[in-house]
């Protein structure tokens, strides 16, 4: 086949060669004639593959839950590391009596361990453990300020997970499972409910700290469209990077830009039916009014001196404890300021806000690096309650405090704790959790529960119920399958529903 030349036509189609075209259009013509011959077979099903519901164009607009939920948002404090349980919120007493003694062979045989070795030795907690309210559920020293509300906490001690360090355990309890490429938590509830504002994004991300090994893993959208996407809020500063329009652009001019690339996306949307590109129109729009709500919901000028005061906000960084990872860089005020934006977020219709903070892994100074720790998030956590409440929103905005796994009772090192996803706590308090209970109890050692095992797709579920959001119902078809966040698992934690 001789090839002819190069031609100076305007014309893309003159171009092209005999060998171009039969090369580009091979692929095409056969897949055509396989269809052809299967369909005459009778092997090419002849009903319509099915349609994935299509999305509103405002991604983000409100949405009807499948029942009347009990909260309409979640504030997420995710304590990335791994909080000691035994020595925070579950006392073992057994374990001090027995400090420096083996656990039995027939305990650990089975067990895996990120660091510590089988043979290693019993760590009895340190701290005291002292009863609070009318429920008398014990907390550790190191949470004066929680104490006084302890009445409102569902204390969640047998939590349990498969993995057991970090990244696949922070997506296990960020996405459901310990893989790559699943949406995360506040991506469902966003994806489910929609949001009720519309100046600021539904899923926003605060962190204080040294940064989470998942990092944005633990916030992602996976396959549901990059609206649903947490949007990580900046502490100083602009909130988010190129919020704010370049020098010389009016606010007319940049409105008139945007209509005319909306009126481009929305004809390339109709031809394709991508739902990227509907998710690309709204989050321009979204961007647009973002540049007065996002400064606005960090200004905090409007605040008294006495909510600043109960949530530390101007707190020093202590001098007698330090973390291994943030300490000495303002991450008291910085903790502090979070919960402080995440109850201006929720009261401005914001469904999901995650108070990201690392690194709670002591694997040793567990001592002095636990107390920073706890000091650090006991006061304005406390504060974050009783604001809530002050301002009506408590019984409609969920409160969720945990960590991807827990500690273990063994020893590493003079002063630390390996990672333990056997049984571990957390606690949630507010929109429709019935507080002033423990539930679950776990053995002598803290090893293992006993009673009421809760697994974190028990947790996830029980979360969305509170939302209005039904485990089983909230999928979204993808590789084939009807995906959802409790994967095949999950169970509803009823004693924890008021």
């Amino acid at each position: 086949m001789k090839r002819t030349g190069m031609t100076t036509s305007t014309d893309p189609l003159a171009s092209r060669t005999r060998r171009d075209f039969l090369t580009s259009s091979a692929s095409g013509l056969g897949a055509a004639a396989v269809a052809a011959l299967l369909e005459s077979d009778g092997l090419l099903a002849a009903e319509s593959p099915r349609v994935e519901p299509s999305l509103p164009a405002n991604a983000l607009a409100p949405r009807q839950p499948h029942f009347s939920p009990r909260a309409k948002s979640c504030i997420f404090v995710y304590a990335a590391g791994g909080p000691s349980q035994l020595d925070l919120f579950d006392p073992k007493p057994e374990l001090v009596t027995r400090n420096g003694q083996q656990l039995p062979e027939s305990i650990t045989k089975n067990a895996r361990f990120a660091f510590i070795q089988k043979t290693a030795r019993l760590l009895g907690s340190r701290r005291t453990f002292t009863p609070h309210g009318q429920c008398g559920t014990e907390l550790s020293d190191l949470l004066p300020h929680l104490g006084r509300h302890v009445d409102d906490l569902a204390l969640i001690r047998t939590l349990n997970t498969e993995a057991f360090n970090h990244h696949p355990a922070q997506l296990m309890l960020s996405t459901g499972v310990p893989r790559f490429g699943r949406p995360s938590f506040g991506s469902w509830a966003l994806y489910g409910l929609g949001s009720e504002s519309q100046e600021l994004p539904g899923y926003v991300v605060l962190s204080a700290g040294r940064g989470a090994s998942g990092g944005s893993t633990n916030w992602t959208n996976g396959f549901l469209p990059s609206s649903y996407q947490g949007v990580v809020f900046r502490s100083q500063g602009e909130p988010v990077l190129n919020l704010r329009a370049p020098a010389g652009i009016t606010r007319d001019l940049q409105h008139a830009s945007l209509r005319a690339i909306t009126r481009l996306n929305r004809r390339r949307a109709e031809r394709f039916g991508d739902s990227e590109i509907q998710s690309r129109i709204a989050s321009y729009e979204l961007a647009f009014r973002m540049q007065k709500a996002a400064p606005d919901v960090l200004d905090l000028s409007d605040e008294s001196q006495s909510t600043l005061d109960a949530y530390g906000m101007e707190r020093p960084e202590p001098t007698d404890v330090k973390s291994a990872h943030g300490g000495g860089a303002g991450v008291y005020q910085t903790f502090s300021r979070n919960c402080l934006l995440a109850r201006r977020l929720v009261e401005r219709g914001v469904r999901f806000v995650t108070l990201m903070h690392a690194s709670w892994d002591q694997h040793g100074k567990l001592t002095e690096e636990l107390t920073y720790n706890a000091r650090m998030a006991d006061q304005p956590l406390a504060a974050l309650i009783t604001d809530l409440k002050q301002r009506g929103l408590f019984d409609s905005t969920l409160i969720v405090f945990a960590g991807e796994f827990g500690r273990t009772p063994l020893a590493q090192g003079g002063d630390g704790r390996d990672h333990h996803p056997g049984a571990f706590s957390a606690w949630v308090a507010g929109g429709g959790v019935r507080g002033g209970q423990v539930i679950g109890k776990t053995d002598d050692f803290g090893w293992a529960p006993v009673d009421e095992s809760v697994h974190i797709n028990d947790l996830h579920a029980t979360l969305l119920h509170l939302l209005g959001l039904d485990h089983l119902r909230l999928t979204r078809r993808f590789g084939g399958l009807d995906v959802r966040l409790t994967n095949v698992a999950g169970r509803i934690v009823d004693k924890m529903i008021a």
